[in-house]
């Protein structure tokens, strides 16, 4: 749980970074945003490579580190686009996370 609780801590950093400035800063100029994403990815970083790290010694495969991020990215965008960005969620989005959710009970079923 230390894993994915530390995954997703970062990947709200990083939805933060990446999409943060479009809501009320679109009129800033593009260098002052970098910066700001950098520096909000930073801390991104500071959780997102100890739950690697520690996920590896606990037995994930990379692939599974990776899907696990994956999932957690898409319920993080999607909670942060309806709620922060106020956009709406449309069925199509749902229908291809989905598919994305589906394609991660692959990586962890035991073949």
């Amino acid at each position: 749980m230390l894993v994915i609780g530390l995954l997703l801590i970062s990947n709200i950093f990083m939805t933060f970074a990446w999409y943060g400035h479009l809501k009320n800063h679109k009129d800033s100029s593009l260098w002052a945003v970098i910066l700001i994403s950098w520096g909000i990815a930073l801390l991104e970083y500071c959780f997102q490579v100890p739950a690697n790290r520690w996920g590896a010694q606990s037995g994930f495969s990379t692939a599974q580190l990776k899907t696990i991020q994956e999932v957690i990215t898409l319920v993080v965008f999607v909670v942060f686009s309806v709620w922060f960005l106020n956009e709406p969620l449309k069925w199509n989005y749902l229908v291809g996370f989905a598919f994305v959710a589906l394609g991660a009970l692959f990586v962890f079923k035991p073949w």
